[in-house]
């Protein structure tokens, strides 16, 4: 059986081939992207496949070899950034701390980001002095780090960084000398616990406390942690939350207004500031990307919905009108009432490492016109990474480097 986008039914296949040898037979078939729902995991879940599969890697890889752009620009926008020297040394630290006293949080997102630059360019070129310094780092981590804390804050730690530092292990899982075993185990006792605890009581406070980036961040590194541990159970956890969610990271409370005449759908935190809601489209699109090299399509789920909130945040922040339905909420521990009336300009403009993936899957695997997502993308492009949108932690939200590793 085939979906209307023409990829076999995983849950097919498994029925009639059964478990592993069901994978098999997807090879057999040649096939590339399986379907899948979020209450049938996966006999086999697929790897490299959170952020980068190895088709986005092969590409990279002989088209910067080919000195072709826009990958070369993108490659050299990599290999200029500081993180990116095979020379960075890890900073492991048994405690961090994000919000309260005593935060060091940034030394544990330098040190993710270093990883992940230079698991890139060992992907890309091959490197080893870069694959061998990604590989000290998440080592150097995953024999020292035993506590997220803080206060509220400690939940946007856990998530940020945990579908980061998983996404790393991920391209790092079968290189020499990766303890893959310890970091799975670090990656299940500090950040999943704490993601896991957010997402079923958010810390306490009313279900719309929180904006959507924070359940978006928790969501991905659940998302992630089941990747990377062949979790079935933490996988569909996240991606039912995505799609029947109590909370603001949900696809339907994160984008709660559609526009369809317009194309267009409204953002969650838009009557908030922009700088936030560009940072949520970056989480989504994660979220949406990791689960797609799973087989997964949420990047289409609910009518394209992420699409038309994508385009909405884009066109605003393109200086265009966009508009706006009166968003409520409730907030606290008492669901005090809390209203937004128009958009906000604050940080309109911004620019963050989020568009390119958008807008390769959109016009290039699907082929549809999203002229607000494209033009937001050729705005920033080439993408940068962590260190590249200055030394805080919200130019780190986001792994970046898009145009190297989406361009199609």
């Amino acid at each position: 059986m085939k979906d209307n986008s023409g990829k076999i039914d995983r849950r097919t296949l498994l029925k009639a081939a059964g478990g592993v040898a069901a994978a098999g037979a997807a090879a057999t078939l040649g096939v590339t992207s399986l379907d899948r729902r979020a209450d049938a995991a996966p006999a086999t879940f697929t790897h490299p496949g959170m952020l980068h599969n190895w088709g986005d890697m092969n590409r990279a890889k002989v088209r910067v070899a080919a000195g072709n752009d826009p990958w070369l620009s993108g490659w050299n926008r990599l290999i200029a950034n500081g993180h990116a020297q095979s020379t960075w040394q890890p900073n492991p630290q048994a405690t961090i701390i994000r919000g309260g006293d005593g935060q060091n949080y940034g030394i544990l997102y330098n040190d993710i980001h270093a990883a992940y630059q230079n698991a890139l360019r060992w992907r890309v070129q091959g490197t080893t002095a870069h694959g061998d310094c990604a590989r000290n780092i998440l080592n150097a981590w995953s024999g020292t780090l035993t506590t997220v804390t803080g206060n509220a804050d400690r939940f946007l730690a856990a998530g940020i960084y945990g579908y980061q530092f998983a996404n790393v292990a991920e391209l790092m899982r079968d290189y020499p000398g990766f303890d893959l075993a310890r970091f799975k185990t670090m990656m299940l006792n500090v950040f999943y616990p704490l993601n896991n605890q957010f997402l079923l009581n958010h810390n306490d406070a009313c279900i719309t406390n929180y904006w959507a980036n924070w359940d978006l961040c928790t969501m991905n590194s659940i998302l992630a942690i089941g990747i990377l541990c062949d979790d079935a159970a933490k996988y569909d956890q996240a991606v039912n939350y995505f799609k029947n969610g109590a909370g603001n990271g949900s696809i339907r409370h994160a984008i709660p207004f559609v526009y369809d005449s317009e194309g267009l759908a409204q953002w969650q935190e838009s009557g908030r500031d922009q700088g936030h809601t560009v940072m949520g489209v970056g989480q989504m699109a994660t979220f949406c990307e990791m689960a797609w090299n799973q087989g997964e399509d949420l990047y289409g789920y609910d009518g394209n919905r992420f699409m038309k909130g994508a385009q909405y945040v884009a066109k605003y922040n393109l200086g265009q009108d966009v508009p706006f339905t009166k968003y409520t909420w409730g907030s606290g521990q008492n669901c005090a009432y809390n209203e937004h009336t128009v958009i906000s300009s604050a940080s309109r403009g911004q620019l963050r490492p989020v568009w390119d993936i958008v807008h390769y899957h959109y016009t290039r695997r699907r082929n549809l016109s999203v002229p607000y997502i494209s033009a937001m993308a050729a705005s920033v492009r080439p993408e940068g990474g962590g260190g590249d949108y200055g030394p805080n932690s919200g130019g780190f939200d986001q792994l970046g480097f898009g145009t190297l590793m989406y361009a199609k």
